[in-house]
Order: C-alpha cells, then sequence, then structure tokens
C-alpha cells in the first residue's frame, strides 16, 4: 500500500473514531437532561422522615399546628419552586419540631403561582390533601421529589405516587376534588392575596401575633434562627 492511500485510511478511520465519540457525548447529554427534569417516586425512607415531623400535630386545612397558637405565619409558595423546596428542607424543619409542636405558632401554606402552569394542578391536590387533613404532608413529600420547573414532571402519576404515600384516608375522594378544579379559584385568589401584601417571589412569609401589628412581612427567612427570632418578637 503506498503512503498516499495509507494517509487517506489513518484519516478515514480518525474522523470514525472522532464521530463516534460525539455520538456517545450526545446520547450521554441527552440521559442526563432527561433525567434530572423528573421529579421523583417518594421512598419509604422520605414518608417515615416526614411522618416523624408532623405526628402529632393538628392539621385543619392547609394550616399545621395549634389552631389557636397565639403566632400564625402565613407562608406563600408556589410546590414547583426550588428555593420552597430548599426552606422545606432546610428552614421550616426546626420550627415545626419546636414552636409549632408546642403549640407556640401555627403555619398556614397558600399558593403563590409564579413558575408555571403546572404549579396549579399541584395546588389543587396540596388542597385537595388538606380537606382530608394531609396537606403538609403531600407538601413536604412534593419538594422532597419536585422536579425542574415546567419540565412537565407533575403528571397524573407523579401526584398519585405522591398522594399515596401521604397517608390521604380516601384517595378516591381526594383524585376526585383535585381533578374538579373546585380550588383553582382558592389558588388564583391567594396569588392576588400575594401581589397585594408586595410579595415578588416565593417563598415569602408574613406573620400575626399579639406584638404585631395586624400581618405583617417577615420576607424570606433563610434560617430556622432568623424566623423563631420573629415567632418571639411577635409573641
Amino acid at each position: 500500500m503506498d503512503d498516499a492511500r495509507r494517509q487517506k485510511l489513518l484519516q478515514l478511520a480518525s474522523g470514525g473514531v472522532f464521530l463516534a465519540i460525539i455520538a456517545v457525548v450526545v446520547v450521554v447529554i441527552v440521559a442526563s437532561s432527561s433525567g434530572g427534569d423528573s421529579g421523583g417516586k417518594p421512598t419509604r425512607a422520605e414518608q417515615g422522615e416526614v411522618g416523624e415531623l408532623l405526628s402529632g400535630i393538628p392539621q385543619s386545612a392547609m394550616s399545621l399546628g395549634d389552631p389557636d397558637a397565639p403566632v400564625k405565619i402565613q407562608e406563600y409558595g408556589d410546590l414547583q419552586c426550588p428555593f420552597c423546596k430548599a426552606n422545606a428542607e432546610e428552614v421550616t424543619p426546626p420550627v415545626i419540631e419546636s414552636a409549632v409542636r408546642n403549640g407556640e405558632a401555627s403555619i398556614t401554606f397558600h399558593n403563590f403561582v409564579i413558575i408555571g402552569p403546572q404549579s396549579v394542578p399541584a395546588g389543587e391536590a396540596a388542597i385537595a390533601a388538606g380537606a382530608q387533613g394531609k396537606a403538609w404532608n403531600f407538601i413536604e413529600l412534593f419538594y422532597r421529589n419536585q422536579g425542574e420547573e415546567n419540565s412537565g414532571y407533575v403528571t397524573e402519576e407523579f401526584l398519585e405516587s405522591i398522594g399515596k404515600k401521604s397517608g390521604i384516608p380516601d384517595l378516591a375522594r381526594w383524585n376526585k376534588e383535585r381533578k374538579s378544579h373546585k380550588y383553582k379559584k382558592q389558588i388564583e385568589a391567594e396569588s392576588k392575596e400575594a401581589a397585594k401584601l408586595g410579595f415578588e417571589g416565593t417563598p415569602s412569609f408574613a406573620i400575626e401575633g399579639p406584638s404585631t401589628n395586624g400581618l405583617e412581612k417577615i420576607g424570606t427567612p433563610e434560617t430556622p434562627g432568623q424566623l423563631e427570632d420573629e415567632i418571639e418578637k411577635a409573641t
């Protein structure tokens, strides 16, 4: 084989290897992207973790804690919001375990839809869970399995997986109510209320207690200590 032909074959081979490498890289990137968009299915460990956090604390509609607690915390959140997820995992649990559990404060979740259309069926499912005393179980499990915002992960299968692990007593009723859109007006009203309060992002908090001048905005506490300080000031 002459040198010219050998050189040509080497170039073709090199080109083929390069294209093969590019193809593998593309497949890996696509697979990684599609996997990162998907919400997860709640595990038994997550179910147990949430159950332990909320065990023994009364729930009514979207409120967690003693209805007669002197301090009322109002949280405005979007279930698709990654910052709300971080808040639910890092900021509110110590407050739930202390001030909410001991009856010093209660916390009520309001849907403030800012991420996208999928936040509406997620919110409807949470309110329907609240009608059976399991709103916070649903909310906490949803956050722990949250996917990438507006990626299409809030499917019927995803919502049902969260609902089943939330301990909702009557799943048939829950499915019927969340799909009926009977709670859509509530979500719209709460979103307008948040905007009227001057909130522009989620999660946003307001607080009311014996030492406040009605309902006062406290923004977004970044640590459990900041939220606990606000509770103490409001008491």
